[in-house]
């Protein structure tokens, strides 16, 4: 192969990683920023909510009933992996201690049939806020999950951008010596 074709060769390859590296750089920081904002926004949401695990031996947090939430004990909810616990393990558990392991819908067609019966009403009401706070805190846990996964792909943007980067200056040393 001709020199000059050589040498034009090599400049494309290079325009290319430059050009590689400003989308690594530009992906890499708009992950990070969007990581950013899901789980700044998370964190100060659920820490505004104000909910907090039972102390450690309250018969509230008892080890049998509850043994995954023991490390969370006396914690404040604020991030993505304790308002699943939280919601999971704990209302959870609370949904199914107050109408025998029955749903909120399971509940409200049973109330309908019999709507004079205060404790169907009573489990109905129950279960509708118990389901609506647990559901609401499975969304801060999934809003967390993608930023930690924004955050992933951010980093490994950032590394291709460094890997094109070194690519692109070992093709510029080859390219001197042409």
């Amino acid at each position: 192969m001709a020199k000059t074709q050589r040498k034009a060769i090599d400049k494309v390859f290079i325009l290319l990683g430059i050009a590689s590296i400003v989308i690594f750089l530009t992906i890499g920081a708009a992950a990070w920023k969007g990581a950013d904002f899901a789980i700044t926004t998370v964190k100060s949401e659920l820490a505004g909510q104000k909910i907090y695990f039972p102390e450690k031996g309250s018969p509230a947090l008892d080890p049998d009933k509850y043994p995954g939430l023991q490390q969370y004990a006396g914690q404040l909810v604020d991030d993505g992996p304790k308002a699943k616990a939280y919601a999971n393990e704990y209302i959870g558990q609370h949904l199914k201690d107050t109408a025998g392991g029955k749903t909120y819908a399971e509940v409200s067609t049973e109330s309908r049939k019999d709507p004079s019966n205060e404790k169907l009403l009573a489990q109905k009401q129950s279960l509708f806020q118990g389901e609506t706070l647990r559901g609401l805190l499975l969304n801060a846990y999934a809003f967390s999950t993608f930023g930690t996964l924004a955050q992933f792909v951010a980093i490994v943007s950032f590394l291709g951008a460094a890997i094109m980067s070194a690519l692109v200056w070992l093709g510029l040393r080859h390219l001197a010596k042409l």
